[in-house]
C-alpha cells in the first residue's frame, strides 16, 4: 500500500490520504529522494559523461529506488494519459529541484475528517513543487471565486433594482 501511495505521490506530487498514511508516506518517499541526492551532481548527469564508477553507483541507487517503486506511472494530463517514469524523475527533476536542501522534502496539509467515518484527512505535496502545477490550481481557485463574486454582485443589483 505504501510502495502504491509513494508512487502516486511521485507522480502527481500531491496526493489526497488520512493522516496516518500521510505520515508514513512522508517517510518512505523522504528516503528515496535522499538516496538520489546522496550522490550528487552523478544524479542528474546523463549517462554518457559519467565515469564507470559513478555509472556503477548511479545504477546501485537506481536499483534500490526501482525495487520500492514500480518503474512507471500513469498521469492524466488534457484527457490523454502519459506515462511518467518515476525512477527518473526520482533522480533527473526531484534530486536536482532538491539538491541544496537537508531534509523536509514534503509538506502535510491537515484538512479535517472525513465524512463517512470521520478519519483526519491530509494533504502531502512536495515542497518545491513545479510552477505549471501551482499555476493549475490557482487558475482553478480564481476561477470558482470570481464566478461566486459576480453572482454576488446580481443578486446585489437584483435587490436594490427593486426597490
Amino acid at each position: 500500500m505504501f510502495r502504491n501511495l509513494t508512487a502516486n505521490l511521485l507522480t502527481h506530487e500531491r496526493i489526497e490520504t488520512t493522516d496516518a498514511k500521510a505520515k508514513e508516506v512522508r517517510r518512505v518517499a523522504e528516503r528515496l529522494i535522499t538516496k538520489a541526492i546522496r550522490l550528487g551532481d552523478v544524479a542528474y548527469t546523463p549517462l554518457e559523461q559519467l565515469s564507470e564508477k559513478d555509472r556503477a553507483r548511479r545504477l546501485h541507487a537506481q536499483r534500490l529506488v526501482a525495487a520500492f517503486v514500480p518503474r512507471f506511472g500513469i498521469r492524466v494530463e488534457n484527457g490523454e494519459s502519459k506515462k511518467v517514469d518515476l525512477v527518473e524523475k526520482v533522480f533527473v527533476d526531484l534530486a536536482k529541484r532538491f539538491q541544496g536542501r537537508p531534509g523536509g522534502y514534503t509538506r502535510i496539509v491537515k484538512l479535517g475528517a472525513r465524512r463517512g467515518d470521520n478519519a483526519e484527512m491530509s494533504i502531502i505535496e512536495f515542497v518545491d513543487r513545479s510552477a505549471p502545477a501551482q499555476a493549475e490550481e490557482a487558475v482553478e481557485g480564481t476561477a470558482g471565486m470570481s464566478t461566486a463574486t459576480t453572482t454576488d454582485e446580481s443578486a446585489t443589483t437584483g435587490a436594490e433594482a427593486t426597490e
